[in-house]
């Protein structure tokens, strides 16, 4: 169901910005996909701006829409992983805090010895 959802999210985005693409600007004169003054004939007197228009708000609205599936699933994926034994943070903190801190080694200091310049030199 995930990957059906995600492949229609796809496709619908897609298909937004090759919308979005063909629209033409304010004020622009017909788009050059169409040709000059074609888009009236082939979309009817209104032009294609309505035609075009329309038919984004109706991706974008599917395109919402998947994206609120796909928030869903994941959402259900979350509780699911929390369901498979995996401990809280609270449990973690807890038994860390419990444990005994574990004592590292100390190191033991060398001093070297001063050099006679500041300048420093390969070994």
């Amino acid at each position: 169901m995930e990957t059906l959802v995600l492949i229609v999210h796809v496709l619908l985005a897609a298909g937004i910005i090759a919308l979005v693409l063909l629209q033409q600007g304010k004020g622009a004169e017909a788009g050059a996909s169409f040709g000059a003054g074609a888009s009236q004939t082939v979309f009817g007197s209104s032009g294609s701006t309505s035609f075009l228009a329309r038919i984004t708000g109706l991706l974008a609205t599917g395109l919402f829409i998947t994206s609120f599936m796909l928030a869903v699933v994941a959402k259900d994926k979350a509780n699911a992983v929390g369901d498979a034994g995996i401990p809280a943070a609270e449990l973690i903190e807890s038994s860390a805090a419990e444990a005994e801190e574990p004592e590292l080694p100390a190191l033991e200091a060398e001093k070297a010895p001063a050099p006679e310049s500041d300048i420093p030199t390969a070994d």
